[in-house]
C-alpha cells in the first residue's frame, strides 16, 4: 500500500492499495471517505476479551476492516481533533506503547492490545495514564497527535516528566511511572494536577503540545449551568 497524509488543521491519511486483498482496520466510525473497490467488515478483532480491553483503552468495542477488491482502490481516515497524523513502521521500531485514544488506523499485520501500568500506585492514581495501548507486529500504524508533535530521544537513564495528557507514545525500551507533584502549595495552587508521567530512557518519546482533556474541561467550565 501507499499513503499520503493531507491537511494541516484537521489532517487525514489517504491509503491507496497496490493489490487486491490488502487491508486496513480502524475503530468504528474512523473512515472518512473511500472509492469503489473497498469492502468493509466489522468484528470483535482478537475476540471478545481483547475487544473489551480496547474499549477501556479508548477505542470502540468493534473494529472495522477495509479490504481492497482491486488495485488502486483508496480509503481515507481522518483525525478527530486538530493536530497531526503520525505514521510509524512498527516492525522497524519493535513496537510502541501509546496513550489511550492515540490509535487511528493500521495495516492488518499490526496488532493492537490493551496494557496497564506496571505499578499499582500508577494505576490507582495515574488517571488517564492507567490504561495504555500496546502496538506490536509489522507494518504501518497511524496515530493521532493533538496539536503539534514533539519527539525526544532519551539517553539511558535520562528522565523527562510530562503531564499525562501530553504523552502520545514511547518505545518499549522507555520505562513508565507516575510521580506525585511535591509540595502542598504546588498541589493546591499550581493548577497542574497531582501527578506527572515520568519517562526514563533509553528510547524515543513522542509528545503532543495540546492536552485535549484539559482543553475540553475548560470549554465545559464555560458552558452556563441551569
Amino acid at each position: 500500500m501507499q499513503y499520503n497524509i493531507i491537511g494541516d488543521t484537521m489532517p487525514a491519511v489517504e491509503v491507496t492499495f497496490d493489490a487486491p486483498g490488502e487491508s486496513m482496520y480502524t475503530q468504528s466510525g474512523g473512515m472518512a471517505w473511500m472509492t469503489e473497490g473497498v469492502s468493509m467488515t466489522s468484528n470483535a478483532r482478537g475476540g471478545l476479551g481483547k475487544s473489551i480491553g480496547r474499549m477501556f483503552s479508548g477505542e470502540s468495542l468493534f473494529m472495522a476492516t477495509y479490504k481492497a477488491e482491486r488495485a488502486g482502490a483508496m480509503i481515507a481516515f481522518a483525525s478527530t481533533v486538530a493536530g497531526e497524523v503520525l505514521a510509524i513502521d512498527i516492525g522497524t521500531c519493535g513496537g510502541m506503547i501509546c496513550q489511550k485514544g492515540a490509535f487511528l488506523c493500521a495495516e492488518e499485520t499490526v496488532d493492537l492490545n490493551v496494557t496497564f501500568t506496571k505499578k499499582f500506585s500508577a494505576g490507582l492514581f495515574g488517571g488517564e495514564g492507567f490504561i495504555l495501548q500496546d502496538i506490536t507486529g509489522t507494518g504501518t500504524v497511524f496515530l493521532e497527535v493533538d496539536g503539534n508533535k514533539v519527539e525526544k530521544i532519551l539517553a539511558p537513564g535520562e528522565v523527562i516528566k510530562v503531564d499525562t495528557g501530553n504523552v502520545v507514545a514511547f518505545e518499549k525500551t522507555v520505562s513508565y511511572d507516575i510521580e506525585t507533584v511535591k509540595g502542598l502549595k504546588n498541589i493546591f495552587l499550581g493548577g497542574e494536577g497531582l501527578f506527572l508521567t515520568k519517562l526514563t530512557g533509553p528510547g524515543k518519546v513522542i509528545l503532543q503540545t495540546q492536552n485535549f482533556n484539559e482543553f475540553a474541561g475548560r470549554i465545559i467550565r464555560m458552558v452556563p449551568s441551569r
